[in-house]
């Protein structure tokens, strides 16, 4: 009981210090963007490199998770995603970015992979809910990173050495906690010759493939959110940078809170309710914000959109580890696959349509998702088994 403890929080502080990192990008894009001399066609490759380097790294992660455990994979993603985070704003010219680009995204993807797997093990040997908590203390983190880039942009602390300190932390908390993250090691060690034959994953199609979309669309507007946000407020609305980050800051806290109290809401109302509703107040408080050019209304806007698509994922994990005829953990993975590429490849279209036309027109992307979202939540509804009393989301 002791080490199930031990491993609980070792697993939240890693997400959280991945989320911390998380939103010290999204509140230095800008920086970014200046410190190159970049376009938004420019930057939304940078954003795309990121991209590919993540989603080709998702080919080998099941693997490096049974090969080295969830504590050494945690650990070697971080040392080589603070690292090159670190570097960010040191290289000579854009053109030398792309390759650390590349692997800043497969460590990320790496280290998202070997958390979640640590995640589901602690959550399928207790029978505990665990997961909104834990993606809860991502946003937690994200927030943080935020608010205290913010803190320090407004103080001039230099932005290249803002990014030298924040991976210097995560990497001395990563070490201290990553090796208390053993159970599903320990799980996967003490497993059958049986379970080794079951598949890792399987291509989604007919009510999985939907889901997979669905998560396509949810998880490409919160990565919009988390790569596009700061600079809006920043080009479009002429707010200081440390303003702006605030407005990132705003919408991860909103994100966060609603995503701690997650498994008490589930619990209460239908889940094909709770989707549309969220996707409905998210598809409206985008289009507010980016038709009313406020800074007051984009702030608020901007935590109802984090509030709005909370609960996206975790709904639809669940949903889909009870989609008739796939294994829970075959199917999670197919549709996870999906999901991440929304998340990483949006950004970088958001980019490129802004680039054509504007950055105000390509963040309606985030309403047009979320109308998808919305349209299609009676998917997760009558057509799949009803959930358990514990499970997992």
């Amino acid at each position: 009981m002791t080490a199930w403890i031990s491993a609980v929080r070792a697993t939240r502080v890693q997400f959280l210090l991945l989320g911390l990192l998380s939103g010290v990008w999204g509140a230095h894009i800008p920086s970014v963007k200046q410190h190159y001399g970049l376009n938004e066609g420019w930057l939304s490759l940078v954003l795309l490199s990121v991209a590919s380097g993540a989603v080709l790294s998702l080919m080998f992660a099941g693997r490096a998770v049974r090969l080295w455990g969830p504590a050494r994979l945690a650990w070697y993603s971080t040392v080589v995603f603070a690292g090159l985070f670190a570097l960010l704003l040191w290289w000579p010219t854009v053109h030398a970015l792309w390759i650390p680009a590349l692997f800043i995204g497969a460590s990320m993807s790496m280290l998202d992979v070997a958390i979640n797997t640590e995640g589901s093990a602690l959550e399928a040997g207790s029978g505990r809910k665990l997961m909104s908590g834990l993606h809860g203390f991502f946003s937690l983190g994200a927030m943080a990173g935020a608010g205290l880039a913010a803190a320090l942009i407004l103080f001039n602390v230099p932005a290249r050495w803002q990014l030298v300190g924040f991976a210097a932390a995560v990497l001395v908390a990563s070490k201290l906690s990553a090796p208390y993250l053993t159970v599903a090691h320990a799980h996967q060690s003490g497993a059958s010759h049986r379970e080794e034959e079951t598949p890792h994953f399987v291509w989604p199609h007919g009510l999985l493939l939907v889901l997979a979309l669905l998560l396509f669309a949810g998880m490409g507007a919160e990565g919009v959110m988390y790569d596009w946000s700061v600079l809006y407020l920043k080009q479009e609305l002429g707010l200081p940078q440390d303003l702006a980050a605030l407005g990132y800051a705003v919408f991860a806290a909103a994100m966060a809170v609603a995503r701690f109290g997650g498994d008490w809401v589930r619990a209460r109302y239908d889940e094909a309710f709770i989707l549309k509703a969220g996707a409905t107040l998210t598809a409206v408080s985008m289009a507010l914000v980016l038709w009313s050019a406020v800074p007051w209304v984009a702030f608020v806007g901007f935590a109802l959109v984090g509030v709005g698509i909370a609960q996206v994922a975790p709904i639809l994990y669940n949903a889909a580890s009870r989609v008739p005829g796939q294994s829970p953990a075959a199917a999670i993975a197919a549709v996870t696959s999906i999901g991440y590429g929304g998340f990483l490849f949006w950004p970088p279209v958001v980019g490129s349509l802004a680039q054509h036309f504007s950055l105000v027109a390509a963040l309606m992307v985030v309403s047009l998702s979320a109308t998808v979202l919305a349209l299609g939540a009676q998917w997760v509804g009558p057509r799949l088994p009803k959930p358990d009393q514990d499970s997992a989301a």
